[in-house]
């Protein structure tokens, strides 16, 4: 990985993986792209930046190859609660736009990146300490593309051998980027109304167990797999990781170990409570241990301060 292009680089992992790989690999050697422009935003002023609607496979081949390009990073996608309420929408996009990204790996001869979810699962897989290969029915659009992604960029690899890579991401919480609707949002959103109100009402019921991770932890593990050693890889495409696991009452006890007053109660949205509900409480993250070193540094206490102080930064600002 010398030169990448990034799809969905203003989206909630777009903009930290932009902003590191800048520092990485040098800022002419990232071509952040997006089928919008947001006027000020870093990932637009402060390096390459092109406007790209990924249903247009004809441009984004453009853009990988006069830039010269060795892969690309495709994030582009609708989330899960979006995604349930426009399903075919969220396929054609989800799935055009991968397709458009795998062939442009294939005929450049580019490595390829593309996350998964612990969506790809569904009510019938193993609910504590999901193996990394087990059954996969979904019963969400989201988590229909996602083992869809999964499949396809095996098949890729096996029938192009396009360097295919992925991982299966848990809900992320950031304080730089706000998630574009996904079912583990009340994560984030949690912290912003404990700095901002004091209180949160959470969309997510009591006793709901759901995998997470802090997003520095990540955006290593992105760069980590882009850059581990192809023949040591054997999932490949669908790598388990996660952090932690926990229901809104832990974050919320954890939150009030920094600030006491802190006080929530719940307003469940039963469309994200069902997607959740299907999903795992924790999934085992060894395959990735083992064959690329995965090891996230955050827990959810030094998670929680963090988040604390960087947002009471950010929101003072």
């Amino acid at each position: 990985m010398k030169k990448v292009l990034i799809t969905g680089a203003l989206g909630q992992i777009g903009s930290e993986l932009t902003e590191r790989l800048r520092r990485d690999l040098g800022v002419d050697n990232v071509i952040a792209s997006d089928v919008r422009e947001l006027e000020g935003n870093p990932v637009v002023t402060d390096g390459h930046f092109e406007i790209l609607d990924v249903m247009d496979r004809d441009r984004m081949m453009a853009i990988a190859k006069d830039n010269g390009v060795d892969t690309i990073i495709h994030l582009a996608s609708l989330l899960s609660a979006v995604a349930e309420a426009k399903p075919q929408m969220a396929w054609n996009l989800n799935m055009g736009g991968l397709v458009n990204a795998l062939e442009t790996a294939r005929e450049l001869g580019l490595q390829h990146f593309s996350p998964s979810s612990i969506a790809a699962f569904g009510p019938s897989t193993p609910m504590d300490d999901t193996p990394q290969v087990t059954i996969q029915r979904p019963n969400t659009m989201y988590g229909v593309t996602k083992v869809s992604m999964e499949l396809l960029a095996d098949y890729y690899h096996s029938k192009f051998g396009v360097d295919t890579r992925g991982v299966r991401f848990p809900g992320l919480i950031s304080y730089k980027t706000l998630p574009g609707g996904g079912t583990t949002d009340y994560a984030v959103d949690i912290y912003y109304e404990a700095i901002k109100n004091g209180h949160y009402s959470s969309f997510i019921g009591q006793g709901t167990k759901m995998d997470m991770m802090y997003m520095p932890d990540a955006i290593d593990a992105i760069v980590d797999l882009l850059n581990a050693p192809a023949d040591k890889l054997i999932n490949r495409n669908a790598f388990n990781i996660t952090a932690m696991s926990f229901e809104p009452e832990e974050i919320a006890a954890s939150i009030k170990k920094f600030m006491p007053d802190f006080t929530m109660d719940y307003d469940v949205d039963p469309i994200r409570q069902g997607i959740a509900d299907s999903w795992p409480n924790s999934i085992d993250a060894t395959a990735a241990k083992e064959e690329w070193g995965f090891n996230p540094k955050y827990d959810l206490d030094a998670m929680t301060k963090d988040m604390l102080e960087k947002l009471g930064e950010k929101l003072k600002a």
